[in-house]
């Protein structure tokens, strides 16, 4: 993704991995043989590989520049947390500390970390080992945590099992009670965190917004600056595939129907603003547009060869 450019705000993207990660009938189990063919022409090879049929995804952070602060939106993995059941991000090793160098940031810079919602790929650089502790990333930053979000996940963290291997996807309680041991209580108990309800404000013009389904508290943020109406989607939208079938939720959904309608409601919303979505999985160029389009919405993302 190029750079988002206004007069007050810029944005980029921080990408810790992109490619081939899930097949269809894993992360969207409900969506049908007949909407894939529908669509799988149009969205390959960019988002659909051909060579494995695998959907295409990203894991990446946004970096948010206002005059006032630096912010960064979702941490992803992180580096040698242990998940044994999601493969290549089990112990993973990737350059992410330095892609945010080539933007002229260190960890020091950032002063806000917004966690749309708490799940593995979205808290894990919180966090780094250091001297076999878990110690933020981010030394001077405020840690936003949704309220509802927190008060769901940490209930599990006392009894959830350790990290283990197991059935693919695992368990949603097992994953986040780990995640929130190592990801989301050192930075808690350092005194670094704040719990923020709907509606919280956190710069000029940059908001938290409820977007239940995906997981409790799962939260979306917009942006109303001059020259910019944005919004970074977080998990509300995994693949373009639920942009075209919004009632198609994911695996790793929570409550899979509060989702659809969610997602329904926000892609009509956005489209209706004419708002540049950003979401938290699409690969580059991974900005783009809504419209609707017969019975869900098209997705255009921002550039000539879309």
């Amino acid at each position: 993704m190029q750079r988002i450019e206004a007069a007050t705000i810029c944005i980029d993207r921080v990408v810790e991995s992109e490619g081939p990660l899930y097949p269809t009938e894993v992360l969207l189990p409900t969506l049908s043989a007949e909407q894939l063919a529908a669509e799988a022409p149009r969205l390959t090879p960019r988002c659909i590989d051909p060579a494995s049929g695998l959907l295409v995804l990203s894991v990446h952070s946004f970096v948010v520049r206002t005059p006032r602060r630096t912010l960064l939106v979702d941490a992803c993995v992180g580096n040698d947390k242990e998940r044994p059941g999601f493969g290549d991000w089990h112990r993973q090793q990737s350059p992410y500390l330095e892609r945010l160098a080539a933007l002229g940031l260190r960890p020091a810079d950032i002063d806000v970390v917004c966690c749309t919602h708490l799940h593995p790929d979205h808290v894990g650089w919180n966090t780094r080992l250091a001297d076999g502790r878990w110690v933020p990333t981010f030394p001077n930053a405020t840690y936003l945590f949704g309220r509802v979000e927190w008060e769901q996940w940490s209930r599990y963290a006392a009894s959830a099992p350790e990290a283990r291997e197991g059935p693919y996807p695992p368990p949603v309680a097992d994953v986040l009670g780990v995640c929130y041991r190592d990801s989301v209580a050192p930075v808690v108990e350092a005194g670094l965190s704040e719990l923020v309800d709907d509606g919280y404000t956190v710069d000029d013009g940059i908001a938290l917004r409820l977007a239940p389904g995906h997981t409790p508290g799962n939260a979306v943020l917009e942006i109303d600056r001059p020259g910019l109406r944005a919004v970074l989607s977080g998990d509300v939208v995994h693949h373009p595939l639920q942009v075209r079938f919004p009632d198609v939720s994911s695996a790793f959904c929570v409550d899979p129907a509060r989702s659809a309608r969610t997602r329904r409601t926000c892609l009509a919303a956005w489209a209706a603003d004419e708002r540049l979505v950003l979401p938290a999985h699409f690969p580059a160029p991974t900005a783009g547009r809504l419209r609707p389009d017969t019975d869900g919405f098209a997705f255009s993302f921002l550039d000539p060869d879309a």
